[in-house]
């Protein structure tokens, strides 16, 4: 996240009906080349309304932004996105493609400026008067959208369309968009009654002001909240790149202190590595752990209790068992069942592969003295594991991190880029940047020297930007009227060290960094007409397949050798440390698999719940236990802090999606294996054509058999894991079947 996700907050049903990372070209907000007229007039009225211009085929004029203007933007964006859908509606003609499928795609294009910078202020740049304006245009935005999907007259023409003979002699392409929109508009109730209907968009607005609560009190909670590390001692076991870090950091924040810890994943997951503060390490953990769930003003159980049920309901009014059910009707998955059975397959192997990873951390802590009742616990988990991993594999996760330069990886990451895509990255400064900590390439094919885009880089943590990493597209690649360049960005949270040194990172913190490059790289790579099914647009369960596939390639010898290099000597990373890394490739698995599917399992199970009122703690408890959750960790996402979830619908009753797309990595790095090897050609040829520049031109199943010959199987996710093949049905990972759950829409017409 993508996530987290990270992850942009859609507001508006239809919306979240659509896809990560981009604000959904729904209809009416479609990206195009061509600047509307209306927008134009109305240049001197805002920044925020004027076309993109200057070089790249226009750009954001990030230096021009002020927060007052988001609102009458907006405002003013939606109305003129309104006036163009009416005429749409309202065409006197018979509905064609051209004058309803086509003519929605062409219109929008203010309101998607507008709102691609709002997004990117509420993700990185979200202070108290952002805030605000936040908090009143959700509700509005939610409305809107409603006012587009529940126009009976457009529904009515993308009906015709959809039915329409003509259509079946359509492109491909053309036909997955009519089919496309014709599925969202149902999606969303356009075939219900208007008193259904009114419902419906009220849920929808109710929702959309809760989503920015949840995430403004997650914010909160990140912001306000600090470990003070006082004294020297309080230091004691932090490598030197997190001291630095931490003094920084006191100074930044001007506390008096021997160094602070802030309270995001960044911060404390080294902090619980490393310290040998006990105490202190409970103290962070328990922070972090507790976001959104300390009573007060920003205490999110009551948010989550009112979400659900809202959910529930909408989801019966639009004639589904669930709200479960109703998200997964339009995925790989197809239906709740399937992902459960997935994440069954998987959960108990790694339950199993977590208690075996804390006997042999008892055994280390009982080597050193602890008591002799002494119990793992969470804040002890990483602690102990790294001493495992050090007694075991002679690997030190510190002595693996001074190999590890931020600016060495992210070459690393566009040398890969080149390999497999194709690309060349070239830095400009000809463009606005919304941060100084911004930058920017031009991304090119090595062939031609045409441009194919622009790649944004927001690395580092600050007040106001949420926790996490994620991917962003500013703008989406078509050649509807004219060919339309991407704008794509990463953004991360790595804490920075002293000024003129470089920032080391975790081989963890590596690998998620080639991950959210590979949904930029999906982004880049898109080859299609109608920006709609453009880049990362794709089914929930499938967009995070091409970002876990790229994962992979950190770890080849040409990366290692080309790009770890240390940061004092200059030095490759040795061959010996390398091959402890991959020997110690599957530690800790018990821990990475247990925390993450804990999360996705009582993702789904909040909402196979129905209508039933939940009180979030308790059901998080009870259900915890009910799956034999081991006491020694958490959910990697506890639910008063779910922000994948309950900041929008993006991830809801879908965390499993990340689960179902590394099975597909897996799976697809395996022809990489089976061939040549990770920088295969022929297999990296077949990859782009059938996977990387689609988009959603095609059914996602369709285009990964294209690619691999088959369909997925789960067996080398579980050798990657070192898990027993046993332990699940080798076969198909993604089963399709016939979507099910499906109830009697309540006051619905033609279903």
């Amino acid at each position: 996240m993508p996530t987290s996700n990270s992850h942009q907050r859609l507001t508006g049903f239809l919306a979240t009906l659509g896809l990560a990372f981009t604000l959904l070209p729904i209809p009416g907000m479609a990206q195009s080349s061509a600047p509307a007229a209306s927008a134009t007039t109305r240049a001197d009225q805002s920044p925020l309304l004027q076309p993109w211009g200057g070089a790249h085929g226009g750009v954001p004029a990030f230096d021009k932004v002020r927060v007052a203007d988001f609102k009458p933007a907006l405002e003013a964006a939606m109305a003129e996105n309104l006036a163009e859908i009416n005429a749409i509606a309202t065409n006197p003609a018979a509905p064609t493609f051209e004058n309803t499928i086509a003519a929605m795609e062409r219109s929008g294009q203010t309101l998607t400026r507008v709102s691609a910078i709002y997004d990117i202020w509420s993700g990185t740049l979200n202070d108290a008067a952002f805030s605000a304006v936040e908090t009143e245009m959700a509700p509005k935005l939610a409305a809107f959208y409603d006012q587009i999907s529940q126009n009976p007259a457009l529904f009515k023409r993308i009906e015709a369309v959809y039915n329409a003979p003509a259509t079946k002699k359509l492109t491909t392409e053309q036909q997955r968009l009519v089919e496309v929109d014709y599925k969202q508009f149902v999606r969303a109730g356009a075939k219900l009654d208007a008193t259904a209907k009114a419902r419906v968009s009220a849920i929808n607005q109710k929702l959309a002001g809760l989503f920015t609560n949840f995430s403004q009190n997650v914010l909160a909670d990140e912001a306000d909240s600090v470990l003070v590390l006082k004294t020297d001692k309080d230091l004691g076991g932090l490598p030197a790149s997190l001291r630095d870090a931490a003094k920084t950091t006191a100074g930044t924040r001007k506390i008096a202190a021997a160094g602070v810890i802030t309270n995001t994943r960044s911060s404390i997951d080294p902090f619980l590595t490393y310290s040998d503060q006990r105490g202190l390490r409970e103290k962070a953990w328990r922070m972090f752990t507790n976001r959104g769930d300390n009573g007060g003003a920003h205490d999110n159980n009551a948010l989550i209790t009112q979400i659900l049920q809202l959910r529930a309901e909408r989801a019966k009014l639009l004639g589904y068992a669930t709200h479960a059910h109703l998200r997964l009707d339009n995925t790989m998955a197809k239906t709740p069942e399937a992902a459960m059975q997935l994440m069954e397959q998987v959960w108990k192997p790694g339950v199993a592969r977590v208690h075996e990873e804390v006997a042999d951390m008892l055994a280390v802590a009982k080597k050193e003295g602890v008591p002799a009742n002494f119990k793992i616990e969470p804040w002890d988990y990483r602690y102990y594991a790294e001493k495992v991993r050090k007694a075991r594999y002679d690997l030190d996760q510190n002595e693996v991190k001074q190999y590890l330069q931020l600016d060495k990886m992210r070459e690393g990451m566009f040398w890969v880029a080149g390999e497999l895509f194709n690309f060349s990255f070239v830095p400009v400064t000809d463009v606005p940047v919304y941060h100084p900590d911004v930058k920017v390439w031009q991304v090119n094919d090595k062939t031609t020297g045409k441009q194919v885009g622009l790649w944004y880089f927001d690395p580092y943590a600050r007040p106001g930007k949420n926790s996490g990493a994620w991917m962003n597209a500013y703008r989406n690649q078509e050649r509807l009227d004219k060919p339309v360049t991407t704008i794509v960005s990463n953004n991360s949270n790595f804490v920075k060290g002293k000024d003129g040194e470089p920032v080391l990172i975790s081989w963890t913190d590596a690998t998620t960094l080639f991950h959210e490059f590979g949904h930029a790289l999906h982004g880049l790579s898109s080859n299609v007409t109608y920006p709609s099914l453009s880049g990362t647009n794709v089914v929930r369960d499938y967009v995070e397949f091409p970002s876990q596939l790229l994962e992979n390639w950190l770890a080849t010898p040409e990366v290692l050798n080309k790009f770890a290099l240390h940061y004092q000597t200059g030095q490759p990373i040795p061959k010996v440390l390398v091959d402890r890394i991959n020997k110690a490739s599957s530690f800790n698995e018990g821990f990475a698999t247990t925390e993450f599917l804990a999360s996705a399992l009582i993702d789904m199970k909040l909402h196979l719940a129905g209508a039933q009122k939940i009180d979030p703690d308790k059901f998080e408890r009870e259900t915890l236990t009910g799956m034999g959750m081991p006491s020694e960790l958490v959910m990697r996402h506890r639910t008063p802090q779910f922000s994948h979830v309950f900041s929008s619908d993006g991830y809801s009753a879908g965390y499993y999606s990340y689960l179902w797309s590394v099975v597909l990595a897996a799976d697809a790095f395996s022809a990489f294996t089976e061939a040549g090897g990770p920088y295969d050609k022929t297999v990296a040829a077949r990859l782009r054509k059938n996977v990387f520049t689609v988009g959603n031109t095609v059914d996602p199943a369709a285009g990964y058999r294209a690619f691999r010959g088959r369909d997925p199987k789960i067996d080398a996710l579980m050798r990657q894991r070192n898990f027993p093949l046993a332990a699940a049905k080798t076969g198909t990972a993604a089963p399709a079947k016939k979507p099910v759950g499906k109830a009697k829409p309540a006051a619905a017409r033609g279903k």
